[in-house]
């Protein structure tokens, strides 16, 4: 982990949510974000006995007296999840919170209760922070093609395969890029700032649906700007709006997530377990990132691929690097991580302007890959400077100019090669089951990466073209 990028990732997230105290979990490691001084728990009953227990143990936690404990929010609502205030937000700063830990502990085991879980922290769900993508987009020369390449076939309404990318929303001139045409949903909410710039992250959900469009032309896809300008939103939230991306539109064939978080946990996330409950009940294949944390511990949604009852309703995707051979140095690996595509420095739309547009860099690169391996990976290369790593410095951040296509890498854009070829496989077999469209496509797959020793499934599209991979490493 970057603990220099992880901060500087930290600031930006929360400047999209001023009026939301962030602290980092768990105790300044640096895996995940989460609200400060507010605890979730289920409502009725469970969130009862939990405001109960923190106030008989009150006295345990520094700072917390009994007029802090209280919900503050609706007791029930479609994604079963109340939040309870356990402390003043505005205390201590951002480097943990000592009375959601202390409440944390008090309720590790509840009176009369086992093997359920009572309380979580409100993580931050989010495409940005350690998480997805892994590096900022790159322009591409004039008259590059996408990579994947558009696949063969054509768009029929009819017979289309329903995809619904959950993300951030599509840019403004989005049909101007032709596999965009039929593309539909929500508009991103600011593309530019005051001073003309395009902002971090823009683009984002545009990329995604460009990569799935690629892959699989026959596809409906709606693009669902749940995520906010920084790609981010409280676990708390994150559920409710679930349920109503899918209400807008009914359950799709696949959809599509390149967010998500740890937690330091092995059984989910407390805030979506109501939708994935119901997710579990339909025919909608949900495929979702492992993370760009270049670790082992569970990134969910994605994990829930793992757990007991999840297996066929959720595909988890990590990402391979420029050769195809090996994982990439950012991807989340481990056995709950079920497949991997290509997903570093891919090719596709990032922006629908006509004219172009400038992108200032936030992140600097490194000398070396900050998760230690050896070749030129996105982590070092193309080298440019940052506005947030140069703040303080002499150097000058780099500006570049985009006018449509970029290359970017991260699981979540190794997560949209996988749906479109899922997506393709149902409309090469008439499938139209997409829960049985990924078991055939896995069992037929022959395709093998090495990742962290251990030879693992590879989902590569024919049109994708692999590239060469410089200063190889024995690390892999």
């Amino acid at each position: 982990m970057a603990p220099q990028r992880f901060r500087e990732q930290y600031d930006q997230i929360q400047r999209s949510m001023p009026d939301v105290p962030l602290a980092v979990g768990p105790d300044d490691a640096g895996e995940f974000l989460y609200e400060k001084g507010v605890v979730l728990a289920r409502d009725g009953e469970e969130a009862r006995l939990v405001e109960d227990a923190v106030r008989r143990h009150f006295t345990t936690f520094a700072g917390l007296t009994a007029d802090h404990v209280r919900r503050t929010s609706p007791e029930t609502n479609r994604s079963g999840i109340t939040r309870i205030r356990v402390a003043d937000p505005g205390q201590g700063d951002g480097s943990g919170d000592p009375a959601v830990a202390g409440a944390l502990r008090a309720l590790r085991e509840p009176e009369g209760r086992t093997g359920r879980r009572l309380v979580s922290r409100n993580h931050v769900v989010s495409i940005a922070v350690n998480a997805c993508p892994g590096d900022e987009p790159v322009p591409v020369e004039a008259g590059a093609q996408p990579n994947p390449a558009v696949a063969d076939g054509a768009h029929t309404p009819a017979g289309a395969v329903g995809v619904l990318v959950i993300d951030t929303g599509l840019m403004n001139d989005y049909r101007s890029y032709p596999l965009l045409a039929h593309t539909r949903g929500d508009a991103q909410v600011e593309e530019c700032g005051d001073d003309g710039i395009l902002r971090q992250y823009c683009g984002h959900g545009t990329f995604i649906a460009g990569l799935v469009a690629a892959v699989a032309p026959n596809t409906d896809i709606t693009v669902r700007g749940t995520l906010n300008d920084a790609g981010a939103i409280l676990e708390s939230e994150f559920g409710e709006k679930l349920f109503e991306a899918v209400d807008q539109g009914g359950w799709p064939d696949i959809l599509s997530l390149s967010a998500g978080t740890s937690n330091g946990r092995t059984d989910g996330l407390l805030g979506v377990d109501a939708f994935m409950r119901e997710l579990r009940q339909q025919r909608t294949l949900l495929v979702a990132c492992a993370g760009n944390n270049s670790s082992a511990t569970p990134f969910w949604p994605a994990a829930y691929a793992d757990l007991p009852g999840f297996e066929n309703a959720v595909l988890s995707i990590g990402a391979l690097r420029g050769d195809g051979e090996f994982g990439a140095c950012f991807s989340n690996h481990g056995a709950w991580v079920k497949a991997y595509a290509p997903g570093e420095r891919l090719t596709s739309a990032l922006t629908g302007f006509d004219t172009p547009v400038p992108y200032v860099y936030q992140h600097s690169t490194y000398d070396a890959c900050r998760y230690g391996f050896g070749y030129a990976c996105t982590c070092r290369h193309p080298r440019h400077a940052g506005v947030l790593s140069e703040e303080g410095g002499s150097g000058k951040p780099d500006q570049v100019m985009f006018e449509g296509l970029a290359q970017w890498s991260g699981t979540s854009f190794a997560t949209p090669v996988a749906v479109g070829m899922v997506a393709a496989h149902m409309t090469a077999r008439a499938e139209t089951d997409p829960r049985a469209a990924r078991q055939q496509l896995m069992d037929a797959n022959s395709e093998v990466a090495e990742v962290r020793g251990a030879n693992v499934p590879a989902l590569i599209p024919a049109t994708w073209s692999p590239t060469p991979v410089a200063l190889p490493s024995a690390r892999t």
